[in-house]
């Protein structure tokens, strides 16, 4: 029987409970809030010597001695597992690396200089057994993030991805939060589309798996029109931008890449933003720049282990270049001077470096270091390089669209956006030059009813995260990795 003490609920309470029911009944009261498990990382925090606790997790180390059993449990809510002394008498044959167990018993102050509490357990229940032979990671190895990317089903067991996912979960939060404080309304885009918006043609199409339709259907597809999985949800954010000052999406997105590099997934994560009344690309380029700030700051602060955990053992260094791009300003070049930079270099590029070219990763690697190792703004770029609805700069001496991405060290690519073309005329001869003016007769149909001069960007979530924690591929910092040959689960 566990025992029961005031310490386990406030004064207050514990005094009404007595008085108005009886001795057995606040007995029963508080046994019952005993069976409530505590997250390791609240214990961790706000610790109450002497309550009775109860912790369900995984042991990720076990050290046997005479009369006691060391263990250490964690239940994914912190990096800092939580020692639990075990005596002897209790059965502890079953409790091996890896197993999932269910922990009662008293919280004591702890002689290790690591952590300030341990639990001196009264009751351990393994839940799930381990095999600690079979089990490919080892109690006492750090396992490489090619290795663990192996087992894609198993990795959130080790410390390194563990971290990462929550790192991820905060990073999401601190970008809803960002967009909601500064008055933008989430939009949930479509999974499921006809349009190709960035008009790469890199589209899974989407239909129902057998003949759904029946063989008599004259109509081959579901939907009654060819549809793909999105690969943004800028074009349904333009439409919300016409009734929204500022609006934005964060959700998956797909490209049927058949790449292999460190930089593409098929399936990866984008922030959008679309904005309404604005004709500058300054007022995009700051609200990019403050989204990358202010999400890193939230997660430097609310992860400081995690992220250490990172900038320690998997990018050592790192965290000087993470400071330098939070207190330096974005530079801005245009594709011109760009272009100029990179013939000028002594480099011998793969790739060609002639105006009218698109940048390469090793082009953007350069440029960002050329700059002093902080992000770097290219605007201004071809208009042939953009799709159909970037704005036409007809006011600079070559052919040019209002675009801009952002390019950041180790990573390239980040951020890419542009001015919308608000004209119509210009937009209808474009789209007409390209044999879609029937496709998107919708679209020209926006600047015919009360439009505005708009802008908007994507950010690439995946590309984030190895930007801030030196993650040098991109299939280690998403849950499931999906890829050209690769969907294993």
């Amino acid at each position: 029987m566990i025992p029961v003490t005031l310490l386990q609920i406030p004064a207050s309470l514990s005094t009404s409970l007595f008085c108005r029911c009886g001795a057995s009944v606040f007995q029963r009261q508080c046994r019952r809030m005993i069976s409530k498990k505590t997250r390791i990382c609240d214990i961790l925090k706000s610790a109450r010597i002497g309550s009775d606790v109860r912790v369900q997790g995984w042991v990720r180390s076990v050290r046997p001695q005479k009369d006691n059993l060391f263990l250490h449990v964690n239940d994914g809510s912190s990096l800092q597992p939580l020692q639990v002394v075990a005596s002897s008498h209790l059965n502890t044959r079953d409790l091996t690396f890896g197993c999932a167990v269910d922990v009662t018993g008293t919280l004591e102050r702890s002689p290790n200089k690591r952590q300030n509490v341990e639990i001196q357990a009264q009751h351990i229940k393994v839940v799930g057994e381990c095999d600690p032979v079979d089990f490919p990671f080892k109690i006492k190895e750090r396992h490489s993030l090619e290795y663990i990317r192996q087992f894609p089903h198993l990795r959130c067991r080790t410390n390194a991805f563990s971290s990462l996912l929550r790192i991820r979960s905060e990073a999401t939060a601190a970008i809803q939060s960002f967009f909601r404080d500064n008055g933008y309304v989430q939009i949930h885009t479509p999974i499921i589309t006809s349009n190709d918006c960035e008009g790469a043609g890199e589209l899974f199409q989407v239909e129902p798996a057998g003949d759904k339709n029946g063989s008599d259907d004259p109509n081959p597809h579901f939907f009654s029109v060819p549809a793909y999985l999105t690969v943004s949800g800028q074009l349904h954010l333009e439409v919300m931008a016409g009734a929204f000052s500022a609006v934005y999406t964060f959700g998956p997105t797909f490209r049927a890449e058949n790449s292999q590099s460190r930089r593409h997934l098929a399936e990866f994560y984008m922030a959008e933003a679309e904005i309404a009344f604005t004709e500058s690309l300054e007022d995009l380029m700051r609200v990019m720049e403050n989204l990358f700030k202010a999400t890193t700051e939230h997660v430097l602060s609310h992860c400081a282990d995690d992220v250490e955990l990172f900038h320690k053992y998997i990018a050592p260094g790192h965290r000087d270049q993470v400071d330098l791009m939070m207190k330096r300003k974005c530079h801005v070049i245009s594709y011109t001077e760009a272009i100029d930079i990179l013939n000028n270099s002594s480099q011998n590029f793969t790739f060609s470096t002639e105006w009218g070219c698109d940048l390469q990763t090793e082009h953007e690697k350069f440029l960002v270091k050329h700059c002093g190792n902080v992000p770097v703004f290219v605007v201004d770029y071809p208009y042939v390089l953009k799709p159909f609805y970037a704005r036409d700069n007809q006011d600079q001496p070559r052919h040019t669209a209002a675009a801009v991405d952002l390019l950041v060290p180790g990573v390239g690519e980040l951020c890419g956006g542009s001015l919308r073309e608000e004209r119509l005329d210009l937009l209808k001869s474009r789209l007409a030059r390209a044999g879609l003016e029937e496709t998107y007769a919708w679209y020209l149909q926006l600047r015919e009813f009360g439009s505005t001069p708009h802008g908007g960007f994507g950010m690439g979530f995946e590309r984030y995260l190895q930007c801030i924690l030196g993650v040098h591929n991109i299939k280690d910092v998403i849950p499931f990795a999906r890829f050209s040959h690769s969907c294993p689960l």
